[in-house]
């Protein structure tokens, strides 16, 4: 059986960028990657896990 996934976008601050991505790895998400936010400043990291994974 194939893994469903579940998918989350989430901001990066600058400043905190690690505790952020800590926590949510806490939480069973994967970053699978990190692009410049829309208004070209920010961070967006876009994350996954297998879906019912809380």
């Amino acid at each position: 059986m194939a893994t469903t996934w579940e998918y989350a976008t989430i901001p990066l601050l600058i400043h905190n960028t690690k505790a952020i991505l800590d926590q949510w790895g806490a939480d069973g998400w994967e970053l699978v990657q990190v692009v410049p936010g829309p208004d070209g400043t920010g961070l967006v990291a876009y994350l996954k896990r297998p879906a019912g994974e809380r």
